[in-house]
C-alpha cells in the first residue's frame, strides 16, 4: 500500500515533561486510590470487633454497622457529581490534595469515636474527603496518557484497587490482634501524609478550559433521594416487613426524589449528570455492569466477615488472609485486561467476567460450617479473575465516550455507579439476610425476655452476644444461630449471583464487540512539547489549534 494511505500520527496531547514521568505520576495516584479502598477493606474484617461490646468494641447493632458503611458510601456517591465537576473547574490535582486531607482527619476522628452515632459521623466525612479524592484520580490518568496507552493505565489503576483488598484485611487483621479496633482508621493518618507529599511533588494539575457552572440543586436531589431509599431497605431488613409506614414512605420518598432528579437533570442547561450520555447503549451498559457487579460483590463481602469469624472461627487476620486470592487474581489478571480485549472484543470479555463472577458468588450457596478453606480461597480467587476482566472494560468504555476535558464528570460517573451499587449491595442483600435470619432464629429465642429476644434477633453477632451473657444457658442458643445464619447466607448468594448474571446478560446485549481501533501512537521528538504550555493544564484551543494544524499538514 502507498505510503500516502497510512494514516498520520496522532498528534501529542500532553506535554512531555509530564509524559516522561507519567508511571511515576500514577504510581502515586493508585497510592490515592488505596487509602480511600483500603478503608472499606478493613472495616469489613472489623464489624464483628466493633459490635462487641465495650471496651472491646462498641455496641454496634446490624443496622448500625450497615450504617457505619453506608453512610461513608451514600455521602461519596452523594457527592461524588460536584467533585468533578470542582476538579475540572478549579483544578484536579488541589481538589485531589484537599480531598486527602479531609479524608485523613475524618479518620483521626473516627478511630476516637465513642458509639456508633459518632463512628457514622466521622465516617460520613471520611466519605467526603472519599468523593474529593476519587473522580480526580481516573481524570488525571485520562490527561497525562495518551489514548492508546488509556487501557493500559487504568487496568492498573483498577488493579490498585485489588491491591487495597489484599492489604486492607491484612492489616485490619494485625492490627486488632494488637491494639484496639480504632487503630484500623488512625493507621490512615500516617498513609495520608506520604500521599499528600507524593502527590504536591509529583502530580500535575489539569482542568477544563470551558466549565460548566455548578449544580447544588441537583447535588442535593441525588443525596436526598439515595439516603430515603436506602435507609427504607435497611430499616425493612432491621423490621423483617417492608409493608410498614416505617419502611414504605422513605422507599417510596426516596424513588420519587430520584425520579425528579432525572428530570431536574435533563431540563438543567448545567447538570451535574449529563444524561444524554445514557442515550449511547454502551455507555449504559459500561455503567450498569459497574453498579451491578458492586451491588452483588459489596454484599457478599459484608456477610462473608460474619461466615468466616462467627461461624468458622476465624481471627480477623485469618478472615483477611483468606481474601488474598481475590485481590491477588485482580493485581495480576486487570493489567492485562486490554491484552484480552484486542482479541476477544469487549463484549465477550465482560461477559464471561461477570459470568465468573456470578460462579464465585454462587459458591457461597453452598458452603457449611465444614467447607474446606482451600474451596473458599478459589471461589474468591475466582470472583477476582472476573473482575480483573470486567472493570477495566467497562471503564475504559465510559472514560473514552467523553471529552478528555471532561473527564472529571466521566469519573465520577464511573466512580458514582460503582459506590450506589455497592450500597444499595449491602442495604438490599444486608436486609434479606437479616429478614431470613430473624425468622430463622426467632423460634429458638422464644424462652427469653422480651428486650434480649428484640436484640438477639438482630445478627448473629447478637445472638453469640446474648448466649455469652447467660453463660451455660446460653449454650443451646450458638448451634441454632450458626444454622439459621448459613440458611440466610445461602440465599442472599444466591440474590447476588443472580444480579452478577443479569449483568453479565446486560453487556453481553449492549457492549460492543470490539472498542474502536486506538490511533496510531504519537511520534514525539525532544522539543515535542512548547515550553510555554503549562504542564497538565494545557489550553484546550490551542491543542485543538495545534492539531487542525497537525491535519493541514498531513493533507498537504
Amino acid at each position: 500500500m502507498p505510503d500516502s494511505a497510512a494514516p498520520p500520527p496522532a498528534v501529542p496531547r500532553v506535554p512531555e515533561a509530564v509524559h516522561r514521568r507519567r508511571w511515576a505520576i500514577l504510581a502515586v495516584l493508585m497510592f490515592s486510590v488505596l487509602i480511600v479502598v483500603l478503608d472499606n477493606s478493613i472495616l469489613n474484617v472489623a464489624v464483628k470487633t466493633i459490635a462487641a461490646p465495650a471496651p472491646i468494641g462498641i455496641a454496634a447493632t446490624q443496622s448500625e454497622l450497615e450504617w457505619a458503611i453506608n453512610s461513608y458510601t451514600l455521602v461519596f456517591a452523594g457527592l461524588l457529581f460536584t467533585a468533578g465537576l470542582l476538579g475540572d473547574r478549579f483544578g484536579r490535582k488541589r481538589i485531589l490534595l484537599v480531598g486527602i486531607v479531609v479524608f485523613g482527619v475524618g479518620s483521626a476522628f473516627a478511630a476516637f469515636s465513642g458509639s456508633p452515632g459518632e463512628l457514622i459521623t466521622h465516617r460520613a466525612v471520611m466519605g467526603l474527603g472519599a468523593a474529593l479524592v476519587m473522580p480526580a484520580t481516573l481524570a488525571i490518568v485520562m490527561n497525562i496518557f495518551e489514548r492508546d496507552e488509556q487501557p493500559k493505565a487504568i487496568g492498573i489503576w483498577a488493579g490498585s484497587v485489588g491491591l487495597a483488598i489484599a492489604i486492607g484485611p491484612i492489616t485490619g487483621g494485625v492490627l486488632l490482634e494488637h491494639f484496639w479496633w480504632g487503630s484500623i482508621f488512625l493507621v490512615n493518618v500516617p498513609v495520608v501524609i506520604v500521599g499528600f507529599i507524593a502527590m504536591a511533588v509529583l502530580v500535575p494539575d489539569s482542568r477544563d478550559p470551558s466549565p460548566g457552572r455548578l449544580d447544588p440543586v441537583g447535588v442535593l436531589l441525588s443525596v436526598i433521594g439515595l439516603v430515603l431509599l436506602v435507609y427504607g431497605i435497611i430499616r425493612g431488613g432491621e423490621l423483617a416487613d417492608f409493608t410498614t409506614a416505617s419502611v414504605l414512605l422513605p422507599l417510596l420518598g426516596g424513588v420519587a426524589v430520584l425520579i425528579a432528579f432525572v428530570r431536574y437533570e435533563k431540563r438543567s442547561d448545567h447538570p451535574a449528570l449529563d444524561i444524554s450520555a445514557f442515550r449511547v447503549p454502551a455507555f449504559s451498559a459500561a455503567v450498569a455492569a459497574i453498579a451491578l457487579v458492586f451491588f452483588a460483590l459489596m454484599g457478599v463481602t459484608f456477610f462473608a466477615a460474619f461466615y468466616l469469624q462467627s461461624v468458622r472461627g476465624l481471627s480477623p487476620l485469618e478472615s483477611g488472609l483468606l481474601i488474598l486470592p481475590l485481590a491477588v487474581a485482580q493485581m495480576v489478571f486487570a493489567p492485562r485486561a486490554r491484552l484480552v480485549v484486542d482479541r476477544f472484543g469487549v463484549r465477550l470479555v465482560c461477559a464471561v467476567g461477570m459470568v465468573l463472577v456470578a460462579a464465585g458468588l454462587g459458591v457461597f450457596a453452598l458452603v457449611d460450617a465444614a467447607t474446606p478453606l482451600w474451596a473458599l480461597a478459589v471461589a474468591f480467587f475466582v470472583q477476582g479473575v472476573g473482575m480483573a476482566h470486567v472493570m477495566p472494560p467497562v471503564t475504559v468504555t465510559v472514560m473514552q465516550a467523553l471529552p478528555r476535558e471532561k473527564a472529571g464528570s466521566g469519573s465520577a460517573v464511573n466512580n458514582t455507579f460503582r459506590q450506589v451499587g455497592g450500597a444499595l449491595g449491602i442495604a438490599v442483600l444486608g436486609s434479606v439476610l437479616s429478614a431470613r435470619y430473624r425468622s430463622g432464629i426467632e423460634e429458638h429465642l422464644q424462652g427469653l425476655p422480651d428486650g434480649l429476644r428484640e436484640t438477639a434477633g438482630e445478627s448473629i453477632e447478637a445472638t453469640l452476644g446474648v448466649a455469652d451473657r447467660l453463660g451455660p444457658a446460653g449454650d443451646a442458643l450458638i448451634g441454632p444461630a450458626r444454622e439459621a445464619f448459613l440458611d440466610a447466607m445461602s440465599l442472599t448468594a444466591l440474590g447476588s449471583a443472580l444480579v452478577a448474571l443479569v449483568g453479565a446478560l446486560v453487556v453481553a446485549r449492549y457492549l460492543p464487540g470490539r472498542l474502536t481501533a486506538p490511533a496510531v501512537p504519537p511520534q514525539r521528538s525532544p522539543d515535542a512539547a512548547p515550553e510555554t504550555v503549562r504542564e497538565g493544564a494545557q489550553d484546550e484551543a490551542v491543542r485543538g489549534g495545534a492539531q487542525e494544524e497537525a491535519q493541514k499538514a498531513a493533507e498537504r
